[in-house]
């Protein structure tokens, strides 16, 4: 018997499986806090017209990391404390799935900042897109109703890149709003999908 094969045959298998099954780790609370990081946010943020584009970036940079770590502490908890190697693996695959577009945003901010500090203008709308994105990438293992949320983060970055004045003031709402409105609805699929009590 071939035992490699076989075994190879058995993680595809498994693989397979994962991906009919809706990953859990996402809860509601976080997803909601991280939304509502965003529109603290955009609130302290200070007045638009007098904010320049690289802070602008650095804000936001600071205020993505923050909402990022909030938004999978319960995810990064039961990783460390309750999950076996298999729990583990999983993890590792869904939040895999949605990574590269975090880089792909994080490149873009880089190059558009450098390049031309007034196409910073144009990165509340392409984090929007690049968000939607990782979202739709890592659907086959969230709610079916979890593609609403990334057409709202796909819409959302379209109205903010057709409707952009790279040379107006830098709106915190623009980031903070969507994000925060998208997060919160992320929330309510994940409540009503997963988490509700049922009758």
């Amino acid at each position: 018997m071939d035992f490699p094969r076989a075994l190879d045959q058995i993680e595809e298998i498994h693989q397979q499986i994962a991906k009919g099954e809706i990953y859990r780790g996402y809860r509601s609370a976080p997803i909601a806090a991280s939304g509502l990081v965003g529109v603290a946010a955009a609130i302290m943020q200070p007045a638009a017209d007098t904010v320049a584009p690289i802070a602008f970036v650095q804000y936001w940079t600071v205020v993505a990391i923050a909402a990022g770590l909030v938004g999978i502490s319960e995810i990064a908890y039961n990783y460390i404390v309750h999950e076996q190697a298999s729990g583990r693996r999983r993890t590792r695959r869904v939040l895999g799935q949605f990574l590269p577009s975090v880089v792909g945003a994080a490149v873009l901010t880089a190059s558009f900042a450098h390049v031309n500090p007034r196409m910073v203008a144009l990165l509340p709308g392409v984090w929007a897109i690049c968000f939607g994105t990782g979202i739709f990438s890592s659907r086959p293992y969230l709610p079916r109703t979890s593609g609403l949320v990334a057409l709202f983060f796909f819409a959302a970055g379209t109205v903010l890149l057709w409707t952009v004045n790279v040379d107006g003031p830098l709106n915190g709402w623009h980031v903070g709003g969507t994000f925060g409105a998208g997060q919160l609805l992320a929330a309510a699929v994940l409540y009503w999908q997963l988490e509700r009590p049922q009758s």
